[in-house]
């Protein structure tokens, strides 16, 4: 079955969601899951080299900040054309392909993952691994063509959440590794993500299938650049995945950095809290299905603001206990409106075709069409929130030592996003049409 293409697929047709969509939706979302987690173990790789990076590198904290945060950069700005490849190329074709390139950044970091390597060398390699960012939009782009409305929530959760789950999983080997060879034997956590990568590779050319009637549409793609809420979802997304990426990448530098944590002690942490976010990510979009992603959302920044807060006090106090507490509930926080927020898009682009009088095939046909334009954007512009939070913490140890005034500015913004929810999707009288008005449950 290599190359092979699905002709017609209609899964908001529910005989033909019964008897074929389901079985082979969930068979390409299971290996889609499995690219998109190694994908995210390669982005965030350099959270866990900083680690194994001690005074023989010559690499003062900011330094070590800037390697993050290009990996960072890079990922977010890859989405883009990875969203439009899928169309282009096939969702299994393309996986495959993505999966392979992983290699060239893991085997890179092998060669160079040593002192006395320059600088400028870390730089180019951290941003190499930033392709595997981009594993992302074109995984989330092709299980959002194969779900039907009413399903996407927990699909694109449970796909976005597995692949997140490649954060934590990353930072764990990490952890082995320095916890019983110690902190001079980097290339072993790379050595086992080789063949981990070719498995991911082979499992989509075996598995997986093309979608024939997916094709990029560059009228959907100007249609949703030019759409306010493809912008303001952005915003949303920089709020809630921007944090968790950014805070899975800085987790635990900020460790060793602020409260002195040997590496050991930093991997043995720093885990946790992505690991919490990214299974709480499909109870998100399941929630988000049930009673609405604006509500959720909304809910959702209210929480993370208050966590910031015993986060800024315990950052004042230098208070270990306190400050894992917060920063483990804003993991748990940005999972949850990680799966709210991207519930929202689909919902937000099918109402407004309700809105328009299309009928109710024709207002999903358009939904897909749009959301999955939009998707790789928004998904693009929130990995840029990552980016902002290391430049942030960077700022912050420079200027202060501490990353507290990095979280000030974190608060703020919080309470941006809070204010963007309620003003827009949830006000009354809604300036937004909402699906609710069209016998479906709220964006």
């Amino acid at each position: 079955m290599a190359g092979r293409w699905i002709e017609t697929w209609e899964p908001e047709d529910e005989t033909f969601w019964r008897e074929k969509g389901e079985r082979v939706a969930r068979r390409n979302l299971w290996f889609s899951v499995l690219s998109e987690h190694i994908g995210f173990s390669i982005w965030t790789l350099w959270s866990v080299m900083v680690l194994f990076m001690g005074p023989e590198y010559g690499i003062d904290p900011a330094g070590k900040f800037f390697l993050i945060s290009t990996a960072t950069l890079v990922g977010a700005l890859v989405r883009v054309p990875y969203t439009f490849a899928v169309a282009r190329f096939g969702g299994r074709n393309w996986t495959i392909f993505s999966a392979v390139s992983l290699l060239v950044p893991t085997l890179a970091a092998f060669w160079v993952m040593e002192p006395g390597t320059s600088y400028a060398t870390f730089v180019a390699v951290a941003a190499l691994t930033g392709i595997g960012g981009g594993n992302f939009a074109s995984s989330m782009t092709n299980i959002n063509a194969f779900f039907p409305l009413r399903k996407k929530g927990w699909a694109l959760g449970l796909n976005a959440g597995g692949g997140n789950i490649g954060v934590p999983v990353v930072q764990l080997v990490g952890l082995l590794v320095i916890g019983t060879l110690g902190a001079l034997h980097p290339r072993i956590v790379l050595g086992v993500y080789i063949p981990l990568i070719v498995l991911a590779a082979v499992c989509a050319a075996l598995y997986m299938d093309n979608l024939r009637p997916v094709k990029n549409d560059t009228g959907a793609a100007l249609e949703a650049v030019r759409d306010p809420h493809t912008w303001i979802m952005s915003v949303l997304y920089i709020g809630t995945f921007g944090s968790f990426i950014g805070y899975s990448f800085a987790f635990g530098l900020v460790l060793q950095t602020q409260f002195g944590r040997t590496p050991l002690q930093a991997a043995s942490l720093t885990f946790v809290g992505p690991l919490l976010g990214s299974l709480i990510r499909p109870v998100g979009g399941r929630l988000a299905d049930r009673y609405g992603g604006a509500r959720i959302t909304l809910a959702t920044f209210a929480a993370m603001a208050a966590a910031t807060g015993v986060v800024i006090q315990a950052s004042g106090n230098a208070s270990l206990p306190v400050f894992l507490t917060g920063f483990t509930a804003l993991f748990v926080l940005t999972g949850l409106g990680n799966g709210s927020t991207y519930k929202m898009i689909p919902g937000i682009f099918h109402a407004k075709a309700l809105a328009r009088g299309l009928d109710a095939e024709a207002a999903a046909a358009h939904g897909r069409r749009l959301s999955g334009a939009a998707m790789g954007l928004i998904g693009a512009v929130g990995a840029l929130g990552g980016l902002a939070i290391n430049l942030a913490f960077r700022q912050s140890f420079q200027a202060t030592g501490t990353g507290t005034a990095a979280f000030w500015s974190f608060l703020a913004f919080y309470g941006v996003c809070f204010t963007l929810t309620w003003a827009v999707y949830l006000r009354r009288p809604a300036p937004v049409p909402t699906r609710a008005q069209f016998g479906y449950a709220e964006v």
